[in-house]
């Protein structure tokens, strides 16, 4: 996280920058209200930024959406697309890095992806 900053600001501030660079077109659907502690909020930033290479780098998509929230159940993370989507079975490095950042965290991380259809992947992190 951005120093001082709060975990919604520091996903903006990425957020918006990614965008710029790329030129993909980010819809961000939630912020959190309120700040994860710091583990989670690192693994959170570390799948994001992953997810985002993915776009950037195989979908083609030219929008992509995010959610993250922290309620009472704990962290959800959604980044979805409507880019070309592959086959689930055939996951590279990428999605094992988010899986892992999630599973450091005490979460869990979970794709569906259809071919000519897009990506989304929901990561979280139950409150314990």
């Amino acid at each position: 996280m951005r120093e001082g900053g709060s975990l919604a600001e520091t996903l903006e501030s990425r957020l918006a920058e990614w965008s710029r660079r790329t030129g993909v077109r980010v819809e961000i659907w939630a912020l959190p209200s309120s700040d994860a502690p710091a583990p989670i909020a690192r693994a959170v930033l570390a799948a994001l930024d992953e997810a985002l290479a993915n776009v950037e780098h195989h979908s083609g998509a030219s929008i992509v959406s995010i959610a993250v929230t922290v309620g009472r159940g704990g962290l959800r993370m959604t980044v979805s697309d409507h880019g070309r989507g592959f086959d689930p079975a055939r996951t590279g490095p990428g999605i094992e890095r988010m899986r892992t950042a999630f599973a450091a965290a005490g979460g869990s991380l979970s794709v569906n992806s259809v071919l000519g259809e897009g990506t989304t992947v929901t990561g979280v992190v139950p409150r314990r």
